[in-house]
């Protein structure tokens, strides 16, 4: 009996994958393979989604389709990949939703700022001519979408997308699609930070991701969430900052105003079905800040914590929608 017990209570021994991809780093866990499908099928399905990605999507890759097309200077239809123009209409979807608070065409401003591609090591604050010379190239609303054939066309020469808003999760959500293909049906996949995760974990529970505290010194969890079929991404001002003339300067740009977001509001968290729309989603409410971004999440049902400063350090407040409240393990069950 007791030998019968051990073997009922043995759990499987999960697969482990890591690596360096487009200028961070990705983790995925598998519990369980199924028949038929093995390390070798898993090593392949996430290299060609990366190399796909990296060869699309990047800010980062010179070479990339996203960089030929910043690079064209007319305004005539540009042919794209299905991939570039489905990553583009994406990030158009979310930019619609919340009145252009998310922006892929803000890369010239980012890079102003300090941030992203391209920007130099010792970053001044741009004037606010500059700023709004820049504002004048940029607009998700100059960008022009057409499905078939697939191509892009800017209304402006100058205008630039940065993709990096999205791109991490987009390419989590095609590896997820890979494995799905492939029969797998327990995994937690990571990319800088974006996750995707379906079935159970190792424990034989929902895979449980812990919500950081936006504290830039230290790493210690603000919330847990149990995860069975979602994806979520966080976007903070906690990490990726600036200090120009004594200020801290967050990355996340306000397309309204061309300037790094200047409000309360730490980070936002976002749990989705598609991890880039959570991407997309997690900056577009962090523009928006606490007040208006938590308004128009609740207006579209969207799982959403928002954490703020409170009044003194390493103090916050949360505030969360009743979605992503759904997330949180029940009362009393043991992390």
């Amino acid at each position: 009996m007791l030998a019968l017990l051990a073997a009922c209570d043995r759990r499987p021994v999960p697969l482990q994958f890591a690596g360096p991809t487009m200028g961070t780093t990705y983790g995925i866990t598998v519990t369980r393979l199924p028949q038929g499908v093995d390390r070798v099928a898993i090593e392949a399905a996430i290299a060609e989604t990366l190399s796909a990605t990296d060869r699309h999507l990047s800010g980062w890759n010179d070479a990339s389709e996203l960089a030929r097309f910043n690079a064209t200077e007319g305004t005539d239809w540009v042919p794209v990949s299905q991939a570039l123009l489905a990553a583009v209409e994406q990030a158009r979807a979310v930019s619609d939703a919340s009145s252009g608070a998310f922006d892929v065409t803000v890369a010239p401003l980012v890079r102003a700022w300090g941030f992203g591609a391209g920007a130099g090591d010792d970053p001044v604050a741009p004037s606010p001519a500059e700023i709004e010379r820049l504002r004048s190239l940029a607009g998700y609303e100059k960008l022009e979408l057409r499905r078939d054939p697939p191509a892009l066309r800017k209304a402006v020469p100058e205008l630039a997308i940065d993709l990096d808003g999205i791109a991490p999760g987009w390419a989590v959500d095609r590896i997820a699609e890979r494995f799905d293909a492939l029969g797998i049906e327990d995994y937690l996949v990571e990319l800088g930070g974006e996750v995707r995760a379906r079935g159970q974990s190792p424990e034989r529970r929902p895979w449980r991701v812990a919500v950081e505290a936006p504290l830039a010194g230290e790493r210690r969890a603000q919330a847990i969430i149990e995860l069975g079929d979602a994806g979520v991404s966080t976007s903070g001002d906690y990490r990726d900052f600036r200090e120009i003339g004594g200020q801290h300067l967050s990355h996340t740009i306000d397309p309204r105003s061309g300037a790094p977001v200047a409000h309360g509001l730490a980070s936002v968290t976002v749990v989705h079905a598609s991890v880039a729309t959570a991407d997309a989603w997690a900056t577009a409410l962090m523009v928006l800040g606490p007040v208006e971004g938590l308004a128009l999440a609740r207006e579209l049902g969207l799982a959403a914590l928002f954490i703020e400063r409170g009044a003194r350090a390493s103090e916050f407040v949360e505030s969360e929608t009743p979605e992503f409240a759904r997330f949180r393990p029940p009362p009393g069950r043991r992390l």
